[in-house]
């Protein structure tokens, strides 16, 4: 395609020599552009990659302690991204960077916010992969917590958007399971949060919050977006939460049909 425009534009104001030259002229470009292109498509996933996983990394020794099952959930994080070789070891390798004593980062949440360029859908299920490893063991420590808050406004997000992924997650787990469950009262505590609502709503409200989130982040609406297709599983995950929540509502509210 350049070959032909630059053939076309160096003829009209050059003769046969510009002619010649500008179809040389496009067609280094044809030749390049896709290299650029496809490079710098890699050079965005490396750095995606590695904000991720560094971050990841932090926020699950914000406690002094990195669990087995939050190690467990990041090996199925890397699963669920589809993350094979190179890829994975330069996530593992994020990981325990971010564990370290010295690591900045606000320096790793700003080069996130850079790479995403603030897409809101890309930066809530951001949010979801990090409250995923840190939910892993069963609750968040408030240290975590407050990091995780310490993250997502600095990306432009609100400490309520935290406890209301907070609450979908605990309510599509249970709460902490592995430790014993959490009481039923609880998880539909949990579950009126996740969706945004009051327990006292109507039902045709729990209904409206419910498929609004639903269209909110439906996969097919992110993509159109400009959801990476790596993040696909991670929206399909937040839809299945979405999900859960609401079941929990409507078997706790026969007026739900």
């Amino acid at each position: 395609m350049f070959i032909f425009i630059g053939g076309l534009l160096g003829a009209v104001f050059g003769g046969f020599s510009g002619l010649v030259i500008g179809a040389l002229i496009g067609y280094a470009i044809d030749y390049a552009l896709p290299r650029l292109i496809v490079g710098g498509l890699q050079i965005a996933q490396s750095q995606l990659l590695d904000s991720t996983f560094s971050i990841m990394g932090a926020l699950c020794k914000a406690d002094n302690v990195v669990s087995r099952e939050e190690i467990k959930a990041v090996e199925q994080i890397f699963g669920m991204l589809k993350l094979q070789g190179e890829s994975r070891e330069q996530a593992k390798a994020a990981f325990d960077r971010g564990k370290q004593a010295g690591f900045d980062l606000d320096a790793a949440v700003d080069q996130f916010a850079k790479i995403s360029r603030r897409r809101g859908p890309l930066l809530q299920l951001f949010l979801q992969l990090q409250c995923m490893a840190v939910a892993a063991d069963g609750r968040i420590d408030p240290a975590e917590h407050a990091m995780l808050v310490r993250i997502a406004q600095r990306l432009g997000l609100t400490e309520a958007d935290v406890s209301q992924l907070e609450a979908l997650l605990r309510a599509a787990m249970g709460g902490p399971a592995a430790t014993g469950g959490q009481a039923p009262q609880d998880r539909l505590k949990d579950a009126y949060a996740a969706l945004g609502i009051a327990k006292d709503a109507s039902a045709a409200e729990i209904k409206r919050a419910y498929r609004k989130l639903m269209s909110q982040n439906h996969p097919d609406k992110l993509a159109s977006r400009g959801l990476p297709e790596s993040m696909r599983p991670v929206a399909e995950e937040r839809s299945r939460e979405i999900n859960s929540a609401y079941d929990l509502i409507k078997r706790a509210r026969p007026d739900i049909r």
